[in-house]
């Protein structure tokens, strides 16, 4: 009598296991399904091949099986235009790579970090019978003081704007002094200058001209605008380093026109832009550099320039280009007599988009590249300097970065607006104009500096 109502049973379940009554007795289960049903995040930049992120995104997937990650590597002329396209086709990345300086000119299209993020994954579960078992992961955002205590001063500075954080670095570079050994040691120049003023003497050392007064070897390449890579930045850290106002004290605009408050007769901008373009001067002794000379970087690879500033990205372009040449790297110089040490900052920032489908998976990217642990593995393959402070010892370690890694904690940037690009435009004009005779140092300054307050 007990085997009938048996096979009534097991032809009951059947029953309702084929009209789907189990989806209706674990309607949680089809939801967490589709937490890790499979996407692609699609993933822009610029300077650093896919090799490079090999090993984040393999460790990445090994956790998150479901996530694929579409890197796409861009040239630097065509990449702000392809974002732009992309936007106005609705079909841009869910994570994109910008300057530090773009921020402001770029919010409207980031998502900035959520106070909390949920990500489905699937784990391994059982011991004798091994079955997937699919979570959800809850997790907390780093508070704003976890955040500011992890990275470099400036990347709090950039990053964190209207309480909210924009963006996560995974380097940043700086400013550094090479230059040429072989030139050095012909001019009896023991050590790299430390200061601004022993960098004078050493240009003066090292720059020879011939007869008519033209350069034949340069001491270093300064004082113009267009034909210096990183003009710009290297005349911004001088006016840092002066203690220019770069900021107005509104925090909208600039005030590099301005004079110190302690000294109503002192304009540190103006002496900043003096000292940058005498190197460019025929009249001065500091008199190294011209409109007429070629490139910064092919001088300097050629052995005929002593001095070269530039970030970490232009070593491998110099080994490349001349693997016999004798350099080396140092810190930037400072004032003489200063107690505050300031270098340059110039680095990159990982957003995700606004427009993403996939808010929670894009910072959860971001989150999971950026840890300490994880972003090594990419810095040591890109040879860039860290922003994390915990991997600044690391790299003092490292020949090559350490110049660059002793900087990081003194680095610093300074434009907050919409439009850094113009804002290079306009400091270019004003080295210029100084440079034709168009105007006076004073006039100079203060047009660059109307330019530049109507870009906020």
């Amino acid at each position: 009598m007990k085997k009938p109502k048996i096979i009534l049973l097991i032809l009951l379940v059947g029953a309702l296991l084929v009209s789907g009554f189990q989806c209706k007795i674990f309607p949680q289960s089809k939801t967490l399904v589709n937490k890790v049903k499979p996407i692609t995040l699609n993933y822009w930049r610029v300077n650093d091949g896919p090799d490079n992120f090999s090993d984040i995104i393999l460790s990445f997937r090994k956790v998150y099986s479901h996530i694929n990650i579409n890197y796409q590597q861009f040239r630097p002329e065509e990449y702000e235009m392809a974002l732009l396209e992309a936007w106005a086709e609705d079909r841009g990345p869910d994570i994109f790579s910008i300057p530090n300086d773009w921020l402001g000119k770029y919010e409207i299209k980031i998502l900035p970090m959520p106070q909390e993020i949920s990500v489905g994954r699937q784990v391994l579960t059982g011991t004798i019978k091994k079955d997937y078992k699919v979570i959800l992961e809850t997790k907390k955002i780093p508070t704003t003081r976890e955040f500011k205590e992890a990275y470099v001063d400036t990347v709090f500075q950039d990053v964190y704007r209207q309480n909210k954080l924009w963006g996560l670095p995974l380097a940043l570079d700086t400013l550094a002094l090479y230059y040429n050994r072989d030139l050095l040691n012909n001019a009896k120049i023991v050590d790299p200058p430390k200061t601004w003023q022993e960098f004078v003497e050493d240009v003066r050392l090292t720059t020879i001209k011939d007869r008519n007064g033209d350069i034949i070897q340069s001491g270093v390449a300064m004082g113009t605008a267009n034909n210096v890579p990183n003009s710009v930045a290297i005349l911004s850290l001088l006016m840092l380093q002066n203690e220019t106002q770069m900021i107005a004290p509104s925090g909208i605009g600039t005030a590099i026109e301005g004079s110190l408050l302690s000294d109503s007769n002192y304009y540190p901008g103006e002496e900043a832009l003096r000292f940058y373009t005498d190197f460019a001067n025929p009249t001065k002794e500091t008199y190294s550099w011209n409109k007429r000379i070629s490139d910064a970087l092919e001088m300097f690879v050629q052995g005929k320039s002593a001095f070269f500033i530039g970030n970490s990205t232009y070593l491998d372009t110099i080994r490349t280009s001349a693997p016999k040449l004798n350099f080396d790297i140092a810190k930037m110089p400072q004032i003489e007599g200063s107690i505050k040490e300031i270098n340059y900052a110039n680095y990159w920032v990982e957003v995700a988009a606004k427009k993403t489908i996939y808010p929670n998976e894009a910072w959860n990217f971001l989150l999971f590249m950026s840890d300490p642990l994880n972003v090594k593995s990419y810095l040591d393959r890109a040879k860039h300097p860290t922003a994390h402070r915990a991997l600044i010892k690391g790299q003092l370690e490292d020949m090559d970065l350490a110049p660059f890694a002793d900087e990081v904690l003194t680095a610093k940037s300074w434009y907050l607006g919409k439009d850094y690009k113009a804002v290079e435009i306009f400091f270019k004009q004003m080295i210029n104009d100084v440079l034709d005779g168009k105007k006076s140092i004073k006039e100079a300054i203060g047009f660059c500096a109307q330019q530049v307050n109507q870009t906020y």
